[in-house]
């Protein structure tokens, strides 16, 4: 097992890796900007190391500097964490080159699984299903052709990156030309990487994903789905396990589906396969997301597995305790806290928390950074705390999450807490029956959203 491990990010996840670390018996080193001196992560931590100025890619981002911080620092490892340097290639060589454990999969893997033609290649060769659509990224006449074939409406997507950059609904042939050079133009600026592909647009469809553990001898162990079709603008907001989208055979199909892909694309450490949901209940392929995501405590409460000690057990060499698929009970709901105005158009929410009051009781937990007048800063995602509960079934865990938003006291910012509720108390939310275009449907019947 390690000694030392270097997280290498910052607020809710650097602090639920540091823990996990912790209570392995490892000693932990954050790294930190000078705008996050203050931070939560830098507190627990057994060492720290300022990596540069307040902007992310003065920081966190620059790979030599983390590195630098982890060799000083004597580490074993590098915990990457979400989002910054987690799915960087480079970033796992360099930690490689200079004999540092990194906690997720091989370069070669996330180098494949970022360039999502090449993903979809390696899935098509495994037999995972593929929503029709191009072969890959391609000029404007290939992908006019490719988009005649699958049927309109289709979606234009960048062949690199995600979150809904360079990403384009095209519902008929003659939008195509001008989607084209708009989606292209997003990708390049926000990549550095113009090239597009189409598939059929899947409407209306279900985000769901598989989570999954792989060790190096080859062990695979699934862990069930979570239901992500809560979103705004492809950015989730409310994640539950089990989908109310699927029935055994179609989760034990998906389930296999990737435990054979995990296999043939030699997948190591934690994972998630994401796949778009039809209304008949086919399957296809959207991507995979080679760290631990967001989303994660979902997985936890209805198995009973702490993903992160299995993603650090694992990198320091451990087989999986039990492979197939993992036994899980009742139902876990996660709502994401964003310091952003609803009623703003989703507008970032910067600046000093007055009051922060978190909800207790059986079956609620909260994953947060945040202290009572902690400063929100104006450089990173707005994510402040994800709040997850757990109960018997599906209704409780609704009636709990709902008890548990209205404990939650946030001041000093505008929040999606109200957002929250509004979802949880609409008839869509309540009966299952819900897709990723729910929330823009419901947009002109949430109070929250009410412009102001």
């Amino acid at each position: 097992m390690f000694d030392r491990v270097l997280v290498a990010n910052r607020g809710e996840i650097a602090v639920r890796v540091i823990r996990a670390l912790h209570e392995l018996g490892i000693e932990a080193v954050a790294v930190y900007s000078t705008a996050d001196r203050d931070a939560l992560h830098v507190a627990l931590a057994d060492h720290a190391v300022c990596i540069g100025p307040a902007a992310a890619a003065e920081s966190y981002l620059r790979i030599p500097n983390v590195v630098a911080a982890a060799e000083t620092t004597g580490c074993d490892a590098v915990h990457p964490g979400y989002g910054f340097l987690a799915e960087n290639a480079a970033f796992v060589r360099a930690c490689d080159d200079n004999a540092l454990v990194f906690i997720g999969p091989s370069a070669d893997v996330v180098e494949q699984m970022g360039d999502k033609v090449r993903a979809k290649d390696a899935m098509r060769a495994a037999g995972v299903p593929l929503v029709p659509g191009s072969d890959g990224a391609g000029a404007l006449d290939v992908l006019r052709r490719s988009s005649v074939e699958a049927g309109f409406p289709v979606l234009l997507k960048a062949s690199a990156g995600g979150g809904g950059k360079g990403m384009r609904v095209v519902a008929e042939e003659k939008e195509l030309a001008g989607a084209f050079d708009a989606a292209s133009a997003e990708a390049a600026a926000a990549f550095g990487d113009g090239s597009v592909y189409v598939e059929k647009l899947v409407s209306p469809a279900r985000h769901v994903e598989i989570q999954v553990l792989c060790d190096a001898a080859g062990g695979v162990l699934t862990l069930g789905e979570r239901e992500c079709s809560i979103q705004r603008r492809h950015q989730k907001l409310v994640e539950e396990s089990p989908s109310a989208a699927l029935d055994e055979t179609a989760r034990e199909a998906m389930e296999e589906t990737v435990a054979r892909a995990c296999e043939v694309i030699g997948y190591r450490n934690a994972g998630t396969f994401e796949f778009l949901v039809g209304p008949d209940g086919s399957f296809y392929f959207i991507e995979v997301n080679c760290r631990l995501q967001v989303e994660h405590p979902v997985t936890e409460l209805v198995t009973g597995v702490d993903i992160v000690r299995e993603q650090i057990r694992i990198a320091a060499g451990q087989a999986l305790g039990t492979t197939g698929r993992v036994a899980r009970r009742g139902h876990a709901i996660e709502i994401r806290i964003n310091a952003e105005d609803p009623a703003r158009g989703f507008l970032p929410a910067p600046g000093a928390i007055t009051r922060f009051d978190l909800p207790l009781g059986p079956g609620v937990r909260v994953d947060t950074a945040i202290r009572a007048g902690a400063e929100i800063p104006p450089y990173y995602d707005s994510l402040i705390a994800k709040l997850i509960v757990w109960d018997e079934n599906r209704d409780a865990a609704i009636s709990r999450a709902e008890r548990a938003l209205r404990e939650l006291a946030v001041e000093g910012i505008p929040t999606t807490r109200d957002l929250a509720l509004d979802l949880l108390g609409s008839p869509e939310f309540r009966s299952g029956d819900y897709s990723t275009s729910t929330l823009e449907e419901l947009e002109d019947r949430l109070p929250s959203l009410a412009r102001v």
